[in-house]
């Protein structure tokens, strides 16, 4: 309840939302999810795939079936175009990690926002240190909640880590917008509004504004948009239903729904029904599986980047209309916008001052979280999947 209670609703009136919210993604999840299973039954067979049941967490891609990127090899759109490397840019125009970071600070300059402090250059950690083990997992921290902001990272020049900076950058920059407010309410308008600026940043990394600083020669014409889309989709909508199995089931721990011989068990249950992928093999009821996720040992609330999920698209919808862009939503960088610029100010610099609806409807205009601008971003990929997938069944 106290988790929970940080969100201007009641426990369970936040419950009911997560839920809303899921409905109205999940027939474009299962529609990803036929499609994927789909790809890997033709690769691995019916004994390991069932062409109607779940898929085996183990073939996605990733230790929690959480981003599926990784397999995009598998099942990458027939004939789409083989677009472009970030890495290979990156290292024609001999970009390192700090280079990485003043691409990243220069997206939110280019909007009428302040540089970083100087020594925001002097104290963060870019790379991996040779002389000692540090924590590469990257991170944005406000030391004083004045003005020493850093990130601590381990960045490589890759496409990856170069979204990942553009990312970071977006909470140092929250936090310096509310700086100024009393110290209670130093912090984001919920604790999914600090995830979902950075992705909203991360969401215009596109060939347009690689093509405006100069890393790109020309963006590639709409036959790379199915390939762009499907790598988006096997991170962004792939993770949607894991953002919501962590919480569900450390809510049920909590209240004493789901006891400890349970543990095991309940986790697969929910991540049956959420995910619709199984277990590698049978698990023993005394594993730990939720364990081996850092959030769960570590007591990080996790229903954040479920909203974050969510809210990027919503944020990144509302400043790409204030930048006046045309076209296709995906296609859109608000890189260069000073309007985009004022609109995103005015909610970051309100903090947690105000409820965050107060704060979502300065940035969109709009009073409740909604799942409509993910989906319109994914439209020319929902269309594409509902052709691959006639005469299949979605879900299991």
């Amino acid at each position: 309840a106290m988790w929970r209670s940080n969100y201007d609703m009641t426990p369970d009136e936040l419950s009911a939302e997560v839920e809303r919210l899921w409905a109205q993604v999940r027939p474009f999840y299962l529609s990803l999810h036929a499609y994927v299973r789909t790809k890997l039954n033709q690769k691995y067979g019916n004994a390991l795939v069932p062409p109607n049941g779940l898929i085996p967490a183990h073939l996605l891609g990733n230790m929690w079936a959480q981003d599926w990127t990784n397999i995009y090899p598998l099942v990458a759109p027939g004939n789409a175009s083989p677009g472009y490397d970030i890495a290979d840019l990156l290292k024609k125009k001999n970009v390192d990690a700090v280079g990485m970071a003043h691409y990243a600070e220069r997206f939110f300059t280019s909007m009428g926002l302040a540089p970083l402090p100087k020594t925001f250059w002097e104290r963060s950690l870019f790379t991996k240190p040779r002389d000692r083990e540090v924590v590469c997992h990257a991170s944005a921290w406000d030391i004083d909640n004045v003005s020493d902001v850093r990130v601590k990272a381990c960045l490589e020049p890759n496409a990856s880590d170069f979204v990942t900076i553009h990312h970071e950058l977006g909470h140092n920059i929250y936090q310096r917008a509310y700086r100024k407010l009393p110290f209670i309410y130093r912090n984001s308008a919920n604790d999914g509004f600090h995830e979902a600026i950075g992705d909203a940043i991360a969401l215009s990394v596109t060939p347009d504004y690689l093509v405006k600083v100069g890393l790109l020669d020309k963006a590639p014409g709409p036959e790379g948009d199915l390939e762009y889309l499907m790598r988006m989709a096997l991170d962004k909508v792939a993770f949607l239903p894991f953002g919501i199995v962590v919480d569900q089931w450390r809510w049920k721990v909590f209240s004493g729904e789901i006891t400890p011989d349970k543990y095991n068990t309940a986790w697969w249950e929910l991540r049956r029904k959420y995910q619709n992928v199984g277990e590698p093999e049978p698990r023993p009821a005394d594993a730990f599986d939720p364990g081996a996720k850092y959030h769960v040992p570590a007591n990080v609330p996790y229903t954040r980047y479920f909203l974050a999920d969510i809210l990027q698209f919503q944020f990144y919808r509302a400043l790409c209309q204030a930048a006046g862009h045309k076209g296709p939503l995906h296609e859109c960088s608000f890189f260069g916008s000073k309007e985009a610029g004022q609109r995103l100010w005015k909610m970051l610099s309100m903090g947690a001052s105000k409820p965050w609806p107060d704060a979502l409807f300065a940035i969109t205009g709009q009073r409740q979280m909604d799942g409509s601008a993910l989906l319109e971003y994914f439209q020319p990929l929902q269309a594409w999947l509902k052709q691959q997938n006639q005469g299949k069944q979605c879900g299991w």
